[in-house]
C-alpha cells in the first residue's frame, strides 16, 4: 500500500464505542491510545473490532503542535515527544516529533508558526490531533 500521509501507526483496537452515526475507536499504539472517530459503515466495512490490528493515518497537515504543558484541549489526542527535525520552506515548513514511546510523527507548519513557537531540534511538544483527522485502513 503506497499512501500520501505521511503519519502512519500500527495498532490493536482497544475500544469501539458505536454511536447513532459514528464510532468512537481507541487504538493501542505502542502503549499509547490514538483515538479516531468515523463512520459506523465504516467500521462494519473495515471489520473493525476490540482486538483487531488496524492502521491509523494522518496527513501532516492535520497535526497541530503545542509547546508547554498544562493546556486543556478539546482534541482527543495530544502525543509528546521531542523535536528532531525542522525543515523550513518557503511558506510552510516540515517538524518532526520524536515521540516519547519511539515512533515519529510529522506536521506540516507555516514558517512564521514554527518560528513563533521556537520549534528548533530539541524541543519538548505534543503533537495535537482531532479524532476526526485520525484515518484508519486495514490490509
Amino acid at each position: 500500500m503506497k499512501i500520501s500521509a505521511r503519519n502512519l501507526f500500527r495498532g490493536r483496537v482497544t475500544c469501539l464505542i458505536r454511536g447513532a452515526v459514528n464510532s468512537e475507536v481507541t487504538l493501542d499504539v505502542a502503549g499509547t491510545a490514538l483515538v479516531a472517530v468515523v463512520t459506523n459503515e465504516a467500521v462494519e466495512a473495515l471489520g473493525l473490532a476490540e482486538g483487531g490490528e488496524t492502521l491509523a493515518l494522518i496527513k501532516a497537515s492535520s497535526v497541530l503542535v503545542g509547546v508547554g504543558e498544562g493546556t486543556r484541549l478539546s482534541a482527543r489526542n495530544q502525543l509528546v515527544g521531542t523535536v528532531s527535525r525542522v525543515v523550513e520552506g518557503a511558506v510552510n515548513g516540515e517538524v518532526v516529533i520524536d515521540l516519547d514511546q519511539g515512533s515519529e510523527v510529522v506536521a506540516v507548519l507555516t514558517n512564521a508558526s514554527i518560528r513563533r513557537l521556537g520549534l528548533v531540534v530539541g524541543t519538548r511538544a505534543s503533537a495535537i490531533i482531532k479524532a476526526s483527522s485520525v484515518l484508519l485502513a486495514v490490509e
